[in-house]
């Protein structure tokens, strides 16, 4: 299985507009950042978790052909956003599945309409097959399980996913105990750390290091990073052994 990291920032990506941070000015590819989404693909088989603004330009970059079903993890715009992208993979394949909480699938009819409905369709929009995901249910992508961890986004609940030895879980500040056992014996983890200093509704980086002492994964990936954590090539050397920043256009094997 390979994880491709189609984004690694925050809301604003990195650069953020108009701001004259050193690390926003910086030339080096590590920096720089787009919206917070993974593309996980093995066999012939192709997920990404997560749709944002930005989905159009990563699609392109990683030249991923298809895309078999999309995981939410939440409704926030930076992780939705880009859904009508799909339009040239629907052309293609069909209606795309797309799997989230009730509450996520009910939001986005409200904002994309167009795509859910089923009289007096515009013959350009694409479709979709929503597929409700309700905690300790896990459910087949492909030939495998995904298995939705419930996490807190400040008050917002989210899911992240545990797919084989890898999870995901990202737009998070706090995991119930119940939860965490389902992260037990990964080899990867990928999880956010927003920046060093703390944060309403994101682990900061001590909270997330804090997390992955107690989950022991294998290695771990930072993601959703804000451009106020620092240089990449700063940042990385003052990380624990097996834990690293993740940056856009990575790809791992598992």
């Amino acid at each position: 299985m390979k994880i491709y990291f189609l984004g690694t920032g925050t809301s604003q990506g990195i650069p953020v507009i108009g701001s004259n941070h050193s690390v926003c000015k910086s030339t080096d590819f590590k920096d720089k950042r787009l919206r917070v989404s993974v593309w996980i693909h093995w066999d012939n088989f192709s997920y990404v978790i997560d749709c944002g603004p930005d989905f159009r330009q990563q699609m392109l970059v990683s030249n991923c052909q298809k895309v078999e079903g999309i995981l939410y993890t939440h409704e926030h715009s930076d992780h939705t956003a880009g859904l009508d992208d799909i339009r040239p993979f629907f052309f293609k394949q069909g209606d795309i599945p797309i799997y989230a909480h009730q509450r996520v699938i009910e939001n986005l009819k409200k904002r994309f309409d167009y795509i859910f409905e089923t009289v007096n369709k515009y013959p350009g929009a694409p479709a979709v097959k929503p597929c409700e995901v309700v905690n300790n249910h896990p459910f087949s992508i492909g030939n495998k399980t995904a298995i939705p961890v419930n996490v807190m986004h400040g008050k917002l609940q989210a899911f992240g996913y545990r797919i084989d030895d890898f999870a995901y879980l990202t737009d998070v500040k706090t995991v119930e105990e119940c939860e965490i056992d389902k992260l037990k014996n990964l080899k990867v983890l990928v999880v956010n750390a927003l920046r060093e200093e703390p944060h309403n509704t994101h682990f900061n980086l001590q909270e997330a290091l804090d997390f992955i002492a107690l989950v022991k994964p294998e290695k771990t990936y930072l993601t959703h990073i804000s451009h106020i954590m620092g240089f990449h090539e700063e940042v990385q050397p003052k990380l624990p052994k097996n834990v690293y920043l993740a940056y856009d256009n990575l790809e791992i094997t598992i």
